[in-house]
């Protein structure tokens, strides 16, 4: 199961790092309001798979 978990969380980290490199390319407002959106929502899926509990105050 560990193996499972740790796959999902280097997936995740990946998906984060491609999401990064399309805001810092977005050309417009809502494209990076976009990606900002993927990128939290990734974030709080990758604190869940590590087992922390999301930290609101970042939101």
């Amino acid at each position: 199961m560990s193996d499972i978990r740790d796959l999902l969380i280097r997936g995740s980290e990946k998906v984060i790092e491609h999401y990064r490199l399309l805001l810092a390319g977005a050309r417009t407002e809502s494209e990076r309001q976009l990606y900002r959106t993927r990128i939290e929502r990734e974030q709080r899926l990758l604190e869940t798979l590590q087992g922390g509990i999301p930290d609101r105050s970042a939101a």
